[in-house]
């Protein structure tokens, strides 16, 4: 084939960037016109494998087009431009062989999962049935895979702390491909495609939440901002090891999560603004915990390779069988936030109503999902499917495996105590009355136990359980060597503390922003 006529298809999916994307800087060398494509696929607008939720919710679907909008400004820019089309990656790819007559080589980052993976052979197929090369890229990870100290990925530890340890002795993260200042044109007269509206893909546009502790966009340029501002413009960075466990407002975290979940931004990228930071600024526990929390998504990802479909089985990697409940009255009370205990409905209620939740909160709600109502992991791990802006299928199954007791978890039983919890992350109660506002009127760490309070002191709050506000669905033993302790609770948030002063070495390790420890953090 002449050189002139070299056309290059880089199919784009998680990997929403021009910064650090393997896929334009290898077109870029190979190609005469490079023709980057989105497709939205409409498999993944059906329902969930068990329970039938909807697979892309409103909130991760508008992040998701607010980012498509983003890369194709970008990409226009940049002397290119971003062709969009509604169908399965490897009709599209298809059909686009056909009508260019051109196409050389179509390139993709590699996927671990099995729907992705099926995606993945239907493409190499069409493509091997017309002739045309296929070139595949492994950029969603911190480590490269080929420079894991581990030969095969039966190899993997199965134990995060192991792993970490392996990875930073003997690993090293790669440099970030360069951003091109240009890139090569698509062919001429190529329809860019329209990109859809929440009503064309039979979503509804979410209604936006002023309490939400993610009231970010999408795409590149607000993911490149969201680094500039938590590191360079507020130093946010430099406590974030002290602020991770908060529950209200955008700093106490990264909120990288959502735009690393599609790609927007590049893990390597982040690693090597912290090292920048370190090295300009200050080097402290926070700035390696961003890491560290990095290093968690990496591990779920090289677990998803280990297990394949074990992710998603009901006995999890372990092959543990549980006699795990369906009762949909208790799941309805969970999702909807209506459980009666108050920690767990502010969490739940926050989801619904703005597509996040905290790290913390998530690992609340799913032991209390898990270990309270003893409901299976997998109507929990659909649920937050559905919601969650920054979904990532690795790292969510494997949280909710570890939450389970199904996982990667080297604790057995491990249980969080709602209570507890909430007295150490919610001492005075601001963050259940900003979501329960039907409880607002109760003062201070009251609000946690509603049921524990006299009458009068229902009454003078205006509160009615079973009416105003649900009795509790289920009331934990564990939970009443904290009620009396509410008073001495009370006071200024604790988010500058550690953690639990129970909490063991092997639970610090789970802290995970970037999912829920999550990321894919008692």
């Amino acid at each position: 084939m002449a050189r002139s006529s070299r056309t290059v298809i880089c199919l784009l999916r998680n990997d929403l960037r021009l910064h650090d994307n393997e896929l334009f800087h290898w077109a870029q060398r190979n190609a005469e016109n490079i023709v980057p494509l989105y497709c939205f696929d409409p498999r993944h607008y059906v329902g969930t494998y068990n329970y039938n939720f909807p697979k892309t919710g409103p909130f991760r679907l508008r992040f998701l087009l607010e980012s498509i909008r983003d890369l194709r400004n970008t990409l226009i820019s940049k002397g290119s431009n971003l062709v969009v089309r509604r169908g399965k990656p490897e009709d599209v790819v298809a059909e686009l062989i056909q009508q260019l007559g051109s196409i050389s080589t179509v390139v993709f980052h590699e996927e671990v999962t099995s729907e992705e993976l099926n995606v993945e052979k239907k493409i190499k197929d069409v493509c091997a049935q017309m002739r045309v090369k296929v070139h595949t890229c492994c950029g969603s990870t911190l480590y490269h895979r080929d420079d894991l100290p581990f030969r095969h990925p039966s190899e993997l530890p199965d134990v995060y702390t192991q792993f970490r340890k392996a990875v930073e002795t003997r690993g090293r993260v790669r440099s970030v491909f360069p951003t091109p200042d240009q890139l090569k044109p698509p062919p001429p007269g190529l329809d860019e495609g329209v990109i859809p509206t929440a009503e064309d893909l039979q979503q509804t546009e979410p209604l936006s939440d002023p309490r939400s502790a993610f009231p970010c966009t999408g795409g590149e340029s607000q993911a490149l901002a969201r680094v500039q501002h938590y590191f360079w413009d507020t130093n946010a960075v430099a406590s974030y090891k002290e602020t991770r466990n908060g529950l209200m407002g955008v700093d106490y975290s990264t909120k990288f999560a959502p735009w690393l979940a599609i790609g927007c931004i590049s893990p390597r990228y982040i690693y090597h603004q912290i090292k920048q930071y370190e090295t300009e600024r200050t080097a402290n526990q926070s700035t390696y915990w961003v890491i560290f929390e990095l290093l968690w998504r990496d591990y779920f990802r090289f677990v998803a390779v280990k297990y394949g479909n074990r992710l998603f089985q009901v006995k999890g990697l372990q092959d543990k069988s549980v006699q795990w409940k369906q009762d949909m009255r208790l799941f309805t009370a969970w999702k909807e936030g209506r459980t009666g205990v108050p920690f767990v409905d502010a969490n739940m209620r926050e989801l619904a109503l703005t597509g996040f939740m905290s790290n913390r909160g998530r690992q609340n709600v799913a032991s209390f999902l898990t270990k309270d109502l003893g409901l299976d992991w997998r109507m929990g791990a659909e649920w937050f499917e559905y919601l969650l802006i920054d979904y990532d299928v690795c790292s969510n199954y494997g949280n909710w495996l570890y939450s389970a007791g199904v996982g990667n978890d080297p604790r057995e039983n491990r249980k969080f105590n709602m209570i507890k919890q909430g007295l150490d992350y919610d001492s005075n109660g601001d963050y259940i009355r900003q979501w329960v506002p039907e409880l607002q009127r109760i003062v201070g760490a009251d609000v946690h136990t509603p049921w524990t309070l006299s009458s009068a002191a229902l009454s003078h709050a205006q509160v009615t359980l079973g009416e105003t506000y649900p009795t509790p669905i289920v009331v934990a033993p564990e939970w009443s060597r904290h009620v009396n302790k509410k008073s001495s609770a009370s006071g200024p948030s604790p988010r500058g503390k550690k953690g639990p002063s129970h909490t063991p070495k092997q639970h610090r390790d789970r802290g995970i922003d970037f999912y829920f420890s999550k990321s894919k953090n008692l």
